[in-house]
């Protein structure tokens, strides 16, 4: 990540959300700050990405996992839960549209010092103002740990909480995801939605070439893939430790929620959403 920008991928994801709002209409996903959180160049990134039809999958991937969280958090939001934590936020604008702020639901975006400068001052220079039911919460991961974080920002351990935990886990070591994992599992009625790879060995050949060039060009770009996980290994892994809860959506459930797919539900390889729930 360069100094006091967020990461590329968290800018190429922002970037597809904006686009989908477009091309699709935002059926799956709205967001009308889409664009706006992309500054002065969206113009030019929105193009770029328009006139690529080979983004179109990774788009609607994007789409339907943000739309995916957000109703787990709705319902959340109907059992009492009032606190959420979008960790890693980079240019996620849930904060910014937060439509439970009048429920008293408070919003902490848990990311580098650096990166949430960086947006706090994008969001002064496009006339965005940080609505007041949202704490930025900077936390440098080789120095602090996220509890910590979280407390000095004002988050109640003591509550409940859902953590909004997207575009992440890929480019974090086993030992770095087991640890955020531990920590939500450790609070009470707490909820985790986030989303995961399959290992390529999984994919058939000619998709596997397709996403292992994917990889290589986010590796150039210095944020490479390091951890893939199996299905079945999620599901127990979670439940290990704490979660009794847990929905796990590879492409073709995702095909069938969001998009419209019908007939068979073959499985496919590829990305998958978890919604984990401590009961």
């Amino acid at each position: 990540m360069e100094e006091q920008q967020p990461s590329r991928t968290a800018v190429g994801a922002a970037v597809h959300r904006a686009v989908h709002q477009i091309l699709e209409g935002g059926q799956i996903f709205a967001d009308p700050f889409a664009r706006a959180i992309l500054g002065e160049e969206a113009g030019n990134l929105i193009e770029e990405y328009s006139n690529d039809a080979s983004r179109r999958p990774m788009r609607l991937f994007i789409a339907s996992r943000a739309r995916f969280a957000e109703d787990a958090l709705s319902a959340a939001i109907s059992r009492g839960v009032r606190q959420a934590v979008v960790l890693g936020a980079g240019l996620d604008t849930f904060a910014l549209r937060n439509p439970h702020a009048p429920l008293g639901l408070r919003v902490f975006e848990v990311d580098h010092p650096a990166t949430q400068a960086w947006k706090r001052e994008r969001l002064r220079r496009m006339g965005i103002a940080a609505p007041a039911s949202l704490t930025f919460a900077p936390v440098d991961f080789e120095r602090e740990a996220l509890a910590e974080g979280l407390r000095l920002a004002g988050f109640v351990v003591e509550q409940p909480a859902f953590f909004l935990w997207l575009g992440v886990v890929p480019y974090l070591t086993r030992e770095a995801i087991s640890a955020t994992l531990r920590f939500v599992a450790g609070l009470p009625e707490s909820e985790v939605v986030f989303d995961y790879s399959e290992p390529l060995d999984n994919y058939p050949p000619g998709r596997r070439a397709h996403v292992t060039a994917l990889g290589e060009r986010v590796a150039a770009m210095g944020e490479p893939w390091l951890t893939h996980f199996e299905p079945a290994d999620v599901s127990r892994e979670l439940r290990a430790i704490g979660f009794g809860e847990i929905e796990d959506l590879g492409l073709a459930e995702i095909a069938v929620r969001f998009l419209g797919a019908r007939g068979e539900r073959k499985r496919w390889a590829g990305g998958h959403i978890v919604r984990a729930q401590r009961i």
